[in-house]
């Protein structure tokens, strides 16, 4: 199957798990996003991959307006249904490596937690360049893979066969080479660690025993290197958390 129908195929099951992830709703790093950017009642902020919509939710009562757009139409019907009628969000169906809006239009864009499932995201990067306004921003936010191979290669392993929409989570050197690449400059970065609840992050894509047990032993059995790469932590014997490393940037059309 095509990834990206997969894609929607898989997120249209999951629209409740975003919406009310404690993962997507951590207070702290939705309010980064907004200190950072600093929006403005003038500006107009596209979201894409709005997910659960919190990103949007954060920043629309300071702008203008926040266009949230989504692959996935039962992901935006639920974030909508999560709003009041009178905030201003405009949902609409798009693909994020194919915006349907025009060139220098977009005082903002941002992207957060969603990277990791675009098949090209070099062409996100270039649609995202290609709708800001000359000095516009584009604050991106993604769950980061190590510069170590070894580490890489499991982190993608283990994320690929707990939810098959997943694609890849990038090495930090690829994210920037691929911004660079496209004539952004980059304004500030950081990396927060970011602590998974296991059953919590099972659960959220995975729907059968089989496949839970396979993820529980690849995790269970894995070198200790990578485990601690992980940051696994047990009570008992029981897998209770571990921990991934996210990367928010800011950068600058």
């Amino acid at each position: 199957m095509d990834k990206k129908l997969l894609n929607k195929e898989l997120f249209s099951k999951r629209e409740d798990a975003y919406v009310n992830s404690s993962t997507h709703s951590n207070p702290a790093a939705l309010q980064k996003i907004s200190d950072w950017l600093k929006p403005t009642k003038e500006q107009i902020i596209l979201d894409i991959a709005t997910g659960g919509g919190q990103v949007a939710k954060t920043l629309a009562p300071s702008a203008k307006q926040v266009i949230a757009t989504d692959l996935t139409p039962a992901m935006l019907s639920n974030v909508r249904n999560s709003i009041n009628e009178n905030d201003n969000i405009l949902f609409i169906i798009a693909d994020a490596e194919e915006l349907p809006f025009l060139d220098n239009s977009m005082d903002i864009v941002t992207c957060r937690i969603a990277a990791h499932h675009f098949p090209h995201p070099e062409k996100f990067i270039h649609e995202a360049y290609r709708v800001l306004k000359p000095g516009g921003k584009c604050l991106f936010v993604d769950n980061v893979a190590s510069e170590n191979e070894a580490e890489d290669q499991f982190l993608n392993q283990l994320e690929e066969m707990r939810d098959p929409s997943h694609e890849r989570a990038k090495k930090i050197s690829e994210w920037k080479a691929l911004f660079s690449k496209c004539q952004f400059t980059l304004i500030q970065d950081d990396i927060r660690i970011k602590e998974l609840p296991f059953q919590d992050w099972l659960n959220r894509t995975v729907d059968t025993v089989e496949v839970k047990q396979q993820v529980i032993h690849f995790i269970q059995t894995a070198d200790k290197k990578l485990q601690k790469y992980i940051r696994l932590q047990k009570k008992e014997d029981d897998i209770h958390s571990f921990a991934i490393d996210e990367w928010i940037s800011m950068w600058e059309k």
